[in-house]
């Protein structure tokens, strides 16, 4: 079996053939079923083995998937954009102030920036582990108008491949109203590096959802959300949250940086009692 399959991969490699979907995809599943035979007569798999399987299901998954369109590039870029940004200002560790530090540790620091105007920076530590932090943040994203207060609801609009969507985002009211309605249209992108997790986003314009009424459409971005488990003790995640908002509408800052610092913090206590549930 095993030199049948590699005639077959060698196939693949002339240039004429290289088009051929249907070989392509063959030949995928035939040195994914030879390495599942070799796994199941060896005690222990080596780890070749499994570094082919992977490349073999990502042939796989590749053969699958569909060309995006100019639009859904653009989105893509938006949200790769968003990411780098985000990074580059959280690497930057000069020039930040602190707004606010909790009993237990959590703690806000602003900067002002240049070109983007006043930033927010989360530091916590959540008591729980790094998948589950990044599946409630991510696979459950809908959701969290369930249990953060200042949410009233998100909304995924578009998927765009594995790690880029479109979303829609209304904000609570706040306390006496004194921030009114606010609603945003966001591209996020959501990357893994190893134990590194980065979700990232920034404001965007779609067709589809346009400004609301009773709802003044603000801009977020760029922004993002870094996962870490914490050293040494990996059933423990430290969270990073980068905020950038313009809330839009005549607004005192006193009030704009009181409203965003309390929000940070809010979030990661409904995010505790989130997950211990």
């Amino acid at each position: 079996m095993l030199p049948a399959t590699s005639k077959l991969c060698a196939a693949i490699s002339y240039r004429h053939l290289r088009n051929m979907t249907g070989l392509r995809r063959q030949a995928a599943v035939a040195i994914s079923q030879e390495l599942s035979r070799l796994a199941w007569r060896s005690p222990g798999p080596s780890t070749w083995i499994h570094q082919v399987r992977r490349k073999s299901s990502l042939l796989s998954s590749r053969l699958e998937e569909k060309p995006f369109s100019e639009v859904e590039m653009s989105y893509i870029k938006q949200g790769e954009e968003a990411l780098q940004k985000s990074l580059r200002i959280l690497e930057d560790q000069d020039g930040w102030k602190t707004e606010t530090v909790a009993g237990n540790g959590d703690k806000v620091l602003s900067k002002v920036l240049p070109d983007v105007g006043k930033v927010f920076r989360l530091e916590v530590v959540v008591d729980q582990p790094l998948d589950s932090v990044y599946g409630e943040l991510v696979d459950n994203m809908e959701q969290m108008g369930d249990w953060n207060p200042n949410v009233k609801e998100v909304k995924i609009l578009e998927k765009i491949g594995k790690d880029t969507v479109i979303t829609h985002e209304k904000a609570a009211a706040t306390p006496g109203n004194i921030v009114g309605p606010r609603d945003f249209v966001s591209v996020r992108c959501s990357k893994r590096r190893g134990s590194t997790c980065v979700l990232a986003g920034m404001s965007t314009t779609y067709g589809a959802m346009p400004e609301q009424e009773g709802f003044i459409r603000a801009e977020n971005g760029p922004t993002c959300m870094v996962l870490r488990p914490l050293a040494g003790s990996p059933s423990q995640t430290r969270l990073t949250w980068l905020l950038s908002i313009d809330l839009k509408g005549w607004l005192p800052k006193t009030i704009i940086n009181q409203v965003l610092s309390q929000t940070q913090v809010d979030f990661a206590k409904h995010l505790r009692q989130r997950l211990a549930r």
